[in-house]
């Protein structure tokens, strides 16, 4: 009895030590972000509304304040609400949100391995590398520059030959924006006829579509089940794989016919990084690593800029008071008889602030793409574990009633000053913030500038329907805002 009776003190002793020791661990850890009671299993997910998640995201940061944790299924999500926490923690503390948080659908679909998904090493050498060789193949110069004006000739002269037909501009400008990053990561445009192309195409198309199904939304929630159930969240994970085999079928013909002396594009810059670092047992540059980096820049390149585009024309054809003064604008500054340039935007106030406004109106990744912190991690009054998934919402930035006055109204004047001349916003935010910012947002915002100067210096647009029957709200609100289908008809100025 005496034996039992020691035991049971020393147990009790070493169990009180335990919850000491734990109970000064989270106090010199701090309290983590509150948030709603979560379920088991399901997590917060019922208090979510799938079609609108930033909506519901919205309205948890009125109860529980800018930092907030939430439950998706069995991950946790700490949401950052508002410039003020966003930028403090993409920029002032840019290092420790660095990382990327991958949910099951992306895992899925790119397993982490592209500059776009990947962390640690393998992540800064990619993006070191990518942005390098981005810019030795023309990205931000003139060379890239005389690429998309190139491109937007051949686009106006397909939309000519539409004569004045009404239609979904959606694939003209996917074909157009696609063949930019095309010649920069391929080496070579295709022509708007190639099979192969228009194939690619369609899967991205279809892709676009299928991501707005419920069950793509329900797996990033319960993987697990999603796996065990048909859907188009299948069919989209499909299509990827063929959009893969496509790189992969580039890649390996590049292989053939590299000359190392003389890289044509991405691809080849990439394969010369192999064989330089071919007895680096720790190399970062694979094959694999290739493949994915390549069709993240694919990916990435075609569909925010296309669908970018795709939103600004639903949007214009709805105000044409707006097309006229921007029609005014390039009329004085560009004329009609040469291409516009990157150089025309400085004097051009209103174009600019429209495009601006396209950009922060359609609030095109309103959770952002997830972060991660890299590590245990001290923000505000909050202890965040490392690895612990992070949502900077970008909406919260975008539609911040204070820096602009009715944010869910399409509004050019908030990027102008009283007196008509441009007015910068640190709430422009589209490509995000710090260290994960988009790889391409100086092409991006060249494309976008010059596409859409370019088929405003040529046509006007003639909506199919009373301009204030048109619908330009997101067809579903989740990872991704997407454009409603529409048709519109191109009219030879």
């Amino acid at each position: 009895m005496e034996l039992l009776g020691a035991t049971t003190i020393f147990l009790l002793v070493c169990i009180s030590c335990l919850l000491l020791a734990t109970r000064r661990s989270i106090s010199q850890k701090g309290k983590e972000p509150p948030g709603p009671f979560s379920l088991p299993i399901v997590g917060n997910v019922l208090q979510l509304n799938p079609w609108n998640v930033p909506e519901s995201l919205k309205k948890l940061s009125e109860k529980y304040g800018p930092v907030f944790t939430v439950h998706l299924g069995p991950q946790k999500v700490v949401v950052l609400y508002g410039y003020d926490v966003v930028k403090e923690a993409l920029i002032d503390q840019g290092d420790d949100f660095s990382g990327r948080a991958i949910l099951p659908l992306i895992e899925k679909l790119f397993q982490g391995t592209g500059v776009v998904t990947s962390n640690g090493e393998t992540w800064r050498q990619l993006r070191r590398f990518t942005l390098t060789t981005l810019r030795d193949f023309g990205m931000g110069k003139k060379g890239i520059e005389e690429r998309i004006q190139e491109e937007a000739h051949f686009l106006v002269e397909r939309l000519k030959n539409t004569h004045e037909r009404p239609f979904n501009p959606g694939n003209f400008l996917v074909h157009a924006v696609s063949n930019i990053i095309c010649s920069v990561v391929f080496g070579d445009r295709f022509d708007y006829e190639d099979k192969k192309f228009l194939t690619l195409i369609d899967l991205l198309d279809e892709n676009n579509r299928l991501q707005t199904a419920i069950q793509a939304q329900l797996y990033n929630f319960f993987p697990t089940v999603m796996e065990l159930i048909p859907g188009p969240h299948k069919q989209l994970i499909k299509n990827i794989e063929k959009v893969d085999q496509f790189a992969t079928e580039i890649v390996m013909d590049h292989q053939k016919t590299l000359d190392p002396s003389c890289p044509r594009d991405f691809i080849d810059a990439f394969l010369n990084k192999m064989e330089q670092e071919k007895g680096n047992a720790d190399s970062k540059f694979t094959v694999e690593t290739l493949t994915r980096t390549t069709l993240d820049l694919f990916l990435a390149g075609t569909g925010t800029t296309s669908l970018t585009l795709r939103f600004g024309i639903l949007i214009l054809h709805k105000y044409p008071e707006i097309v006229a003064k921007m029609q005014k604008e390039i009329d004085s500054v560009i004329g009609r008889d040469r291409s516009p340039r990157m150089a025309d935007r400085s004097k051009m106030p209103y174009t600019d602030a429209v495009i601006h406004e396209i950009q922060r109106y359609i609030d095109f990744l309103p959770l952002n793409v997830p972060h991660a912190v890299i590590r245990d991690t001290k923000f505000r009054d909050y202890f965040i574990p490392k690895g612990t998934t992070i949502f900077p919402m970008l909406t919260s930035v975008l539609h911040d009633a204070k820096e602009f006055p009715n944010p869910e109204k399409f509004d050019p004047g908030h990027f102008l000053n009283a007196n008509g001349t441009f007015k910068k916003s640190d709430h422009f935010m589209p490509f995000s913030a710090g260290k994960r910012i988009c790889a391409g947002e100086g092409m991006a915002r060249m494309e976008i500038f010059i596409f859409l100067t370019s088929i405003l210096q040529n046509f006007t647009l003639k909506p199919v329907v009373d301009p204030k029957d048109i619908d330009i709200t997101p067809l579903i609100s989740s990872l991704a805002n997407m454009p409603r289908p529409y048709e519109v008809s191109f009219v030879p100025r």
